[in-house]
């Protein structure tokens, strides 16, 4: 691991110099979707994609609407690198969910990044 100190934060953190790499999507559903059934198909399909080194999700639990602007979910998948992660994304099963999940999506963000731990 590489250590880097902070000059704003002042606080010593380490970048996964073993290629970490996370893919974190930020959902708003549209009305009417069945957001369990989804969600449901999600974990099946990442499941039977051995690229994904970890899977977690959750449904905002009420946080303020001006800082929440609609969006209810989250889902994170954390592969070992880069190369893996552009395997999930080329990955038929992946290709194929994302024909349904796409259209019950009213807004997303989405964010691929390598993490830099700052406490384990």
């Amino acid at each position: 691991m590489g250590f880097e100190y902070g000059k704003r934060t002042k606080v010593w953190c380490c970048r996964d110099m073993m290629g970490g790499f996370n893919h974190y999507v930020v959902v708003k559903f549209k009305d009417g979707v069945a957001v369990e059934e989804l969600t449901e198909g999600l974990v099946k399909m990442i499941s039977g994609i051995e690229h994904v080194k970890s899977f977690q999700w959750g449904k905002d639990i009420g946080g303020p609407d001006f800082l929440r602007q609609g969006f209810t979910h989250a889902f994170l998948m954390t592969f070992n690198g880069k190369e893996e992660f552009d395997a999930f994304q080329s990955h038929p099963n992946h290709v194929e969910f994302s024909k349904l999940f796409s259209p019950a999506v009213e807004n997303i963000l989405v964010l691929d990044f390598p993490p830099t731990i700052v406490k384990a």
